[in-house]
């Protein structure tokens, strides 16, 4: 009796969660997407209005929305209630849908992986943050990590929210970052995936090697398995965006087993940021570092042939420091 209640639990779960796909892919074509990371809940955030102004579709949490660090789950509730409370914060919450998942400091830890003892707790508090339904799987689930698809069938972008944190071992040379069960779901959502365009969320840089910092690069058998996951599935139309810098930069990697350019937006800094930053070398870096407060911005233009992408960064006055221009026909491997 007990194994027939857990199949029909996970049958439900399964419709529910397939429902929800269904409703957003039939959803108008997605093209303006807002993200951000590294915002204090005790720092004023002058983003909001702008951010809002611009009228985006969807805003994404990359990491960073709250600093709680620590293992207090009422302190770490408070901390995300005066944030969620946050006036202007309210009125993006009624102009658009939205999501994420979290980097460290909102996992509950600077820097930490699967050894943090309160991360069941912390996902909870924050799934109820972002006012996911009760019913959903990344409930029962162990790490935070989502799909959510929007759009017309032909105009699909897919938005996959990795969870760097639950899962994550040590950094090495052999450490893994995702954790068996991410990796499978993972793969599934990649093999399965109808969409044009996979914006793959992750909290920290997925491209750059050179930095000391948090990084996939410090994880390289987990990196290189992330890029053969793309090119084994013929995954097309790929874009990381990635947080925890508290910079902004571009960072474009070509001649991986993806089988085309990867590009990673890094918007790291909402409340404060990386203001005397001077120099750090990234060779795969796409035009300049931008070290002021921004958010990151996609816009897509559908009718196009084929279909553009503008990837920008923007600064509290909405001017763009930073962007680059991609073509949809070249996130693809070569036929």
């Amino acid at each position: 009796m007990k194994l027939l209640k857990t199949v029909a639990l996970l049958v439900f779960f399964f419709e529910a969660c397939c429902e929800a796909q269904e409703q957003k892919s039939s959803s108008p074509e997605l093209s303006r997407i807002a993200f951000g990371s590294c915002n204090h809940q005790d720092r004023p955030q002058p983003l909001w209005e702008v951010i809002v102004k611009n009228n985006p579709q969807l805003w994404i949490w990359t990491g960073d929305s709250i600093y709680a660090d620590t293992e207090d789950m009422s302190l770490m509730k408070k901390m995300y209630a005066k944030q969620k409370q946050n006036s202007e914060y309210q009125k993006l919450l009624k102009t658009c849908p939205v999501i994420g998942c979290w980097d460290d400091h909102d996992y509950g830890k600077n820097n930490a992986g699967k050894e943090y003892p309160k991360k069941a707790e912390s996902q909870a508090l924050m799934l109820e943050f972002l006012d996911e339904p009760k019913e959903s799987p990344r409930y029962q689930q162990e790490g935070a990590y989502a799909s959510y698809s929007y759009g017309p069938e032909g105009k699909q972008i897919k938005v996959i929210l990795l969870d760097v944190r639950y899962h994550r071992d040590p950094p090495g040379l052999e450490a893994d970052t995702l954790g068996d069960a991410q990796w499978e779901w993972l793969e599934e959502e990649l093999q399965n995936s109808k969409a044009q365009i996979h914006l793959i969320i992750s909290g920290v840089e997925v491209i750059v090697e050179e930095h000391p910092y948090e990084k996939w690069a410090n994880f390289p058998k987990a990196r290189q398995r992330l890029f053969d996951l793309i090119g084994k599935t013929k995954t097309k139309g790929v874009i990381f965006i990635s947080g925890d810098r508290h910079i902004a930069e571009i960072s474009k990697i070509e001649g991986t087993s993806a089988g085309y350019p990867l590009y990673d937006i890094t918007a790291s800094g909402m409340t404060h940021s990386w203001s005397d930053f001077k120099e750090e070398k990234n060779r795969y870096r796409v035009g300049e570092v931008y070290p002021d407060l921004h958010f990151g911005w996609i816009e897509i233009q559908w009718t196009s042939t084929p279909p553009v992408i503008e990837l920008q960064i923007r600064n509290r006055g909405n001017k763009v420091p930073l962007s680059t221009t991609l073509k949809l026909s070249d996130l693809a491997p070569a036929e």
